[in-house]
């Protein structure tokens, strides 16, 4: 569990040659919060099918508030009708009852408590929210914009949701699916001593009960459909979902990048789950932090046997998706010193002078957006094609052991096909202290 992120450390700086083309080539934006001109640099985007905009922090305003820009052009003028996110599934339920069935605004209550509560229990998330509820407001239920969580860690929450709807729809089917989530149980606080236990203690793996269950759900499914299409669509996810999590738990203590890969794998899934459920010509917009959106093959991570969700959208969207990174040089952002503990507002370094963003910084530019999509850009890509470090902060931030912790070795024209680059960000504003719960299921970095 206690995995740094994969680097190799390399002594050298950005060439004058990559510094000049990137200062040649980036377009000047405009602050964010103007966010309709600041969408409007994204339209040549419009065309794709799914659109994956990343982050560089899990705790900067800027980035939260530039990917509401960007996805809010891509819905009115471009057509796209789901918004995917770095969540858990039951969470983003709850915000998606919120912008398409008026269910109560998700300020307070039981939803994003796990630690770290500041990634979506923030201000700009929730005017995003706000923004997507009015939009809806006039649409019919095809063209409404819907909002989820890819995550795979909402075991319990996730087992109830299931439990929940059969109670509703096959009260006996309901009782043997207690019977079959009853392996769990135990271990439904703690989820990640459960893969301990098995791994290590000798206890018999619980795969075949959840297994089971989801078969069961599907079995079922034309029933179940001329009941109700879109809660069995829920909970046939949650289904999956605790499937994927009792793999995710076990595979966390057999090393390798077994853990990563599935979590990834899943992310994935869920995306082609939610496009097929859509129906044909659906267009989604994904929000993720860089680690997951930018191709792994191009990075150290993915030299030590790591995949994510950008390397398998690009292997199955090719030019139809696109990869959009996101980094910034200093400032602040909301992140703790250890897992579990409380978010802080904490002083971002400047980058490394051997790192790609302490290129974009020699840029001069204090914000920017470069492609390097198309053949006539092909110059830039191939300068970019020079590995450097790359930094990425998660929820846990430890300024001190910045290199080892926080930075890894990439190659940019590979791994995007774009970036948005601001010189000074400023922290999230949460909506206010939970109490963290849960267990540190990305522990110890939180990408």
């Amino acid at each position: 569990m206690n995995k740094p992120i994969a680097w190799v450390r390399k002594s050298r700086s950005p060439s004058k040659e990559l510094v000049a083309a990137l200062r040649d080539h980036a377009e000047l934006i405009p602050r964010p919060e103007s966010q309709a001109d600041f969408g409007k640099f994204f339209d040549r985007y419009g065309d794709a099918q799914v659109v994956l905009l990343g982050e560089a922090t899990h705790g900067t305003s800027e980035f939260y508030s530039a990917r509401a820009a960007i996805t809010r052009r891509l819905i009115e003028e471009h057509g796209f009708t789901i918004v995917a996110v770095e969540a858990d599934w039951p969470d983003a339920a709850r915000i998606d009852g919120y912008v398409r069935h008026h269910d109560p605004r998700p300020r307070r209550g039981d939803s994003f408590v796990r630690f770290p509560t500041w990634m979506w229990r923030n201000h700009d998330v929730l005017a995003f929210a706000d923004w997507l509820r009015d939009y809806n407001e006039d649409k019919s239920e095809e063209r409404q914009v819907s909002f989820h969580g890819l995550d795979v860690y909402s075991l319990t929450e996730s087992i109830a949701s299931v439990l929940e709807y059969l109670d509703a729809v096959d009260p006996d089917e309901a009782a043997k699916a207690r019977w079959r989530y009853g392996c769990l149980t135990p271990w439904q606080d703690h989820p990640a001593e459960y893969g301990k236990a098995v791994v290590h203690g000798g206890l018999g793996a619980c795969e075949e009960a959840v297994l089971g269950q989801l078969r069961r759900l599907f079995e079922n499914r034309l029933d179940y459909l001329n009941q109700d299409g879109e809660k069995w669509f829920d909970a046939a996810q949650n289904a999956k979902i605790v499937a994927a999590a009792e793999r995710y738990y076990r595979s966390i203590y057999e090393g390798g990048a077994a853990s990563w890969n599935l979590r990834d794998r899943h992310m994935f899934d869920t995306l082609q789950s939610l496009i097929s459920h859509r129906g044909e010509g659906t267009k989604a917009v994904i929000w993720a932090h860089n680690s997951h959106i930018g191709d792994a093959s191009a990075t150290a991570m993915g030299w030590n046997g790591e995949f994510n969700i950008g390397q398998l959208c690009r292997i199955a969207y090719g030019d139809e998706g696109v990869s959009i990174g996101f980094g910034t040089d200093n400032g602040t952002v909301a992140a703790a010193s250890d897992w579990g503990a409380d978010m802080q507002i904490k002083t971002v370094r400047p980058a490394r002078p051997d790192s790609y963003e302490y290129a974009f910084r020699q840029t001069g530019y204090a914000r920017s957006l470069t492609d390097w999509r198309g053949r006539d850009r092909q110059d830039l890509a191939h300068i970019l094609r020079e590995p450097l470090l790359e930094r990425a902060i998660g929820v846990v931030y430890r300024p001190e052991t910045e290199l080892l912790s926080h930075y890894f070795e990439a190659i940019l024209a590979d791994q995007f096909d774009a970036y948005v680059w601001f010189e000074t960000t400023k922290a999230v504003t949460p909506l206010g202290h939970e109490k963290p719960r849960g267990a540190p299921e990305t522990y110890p970095f939180g990408l």
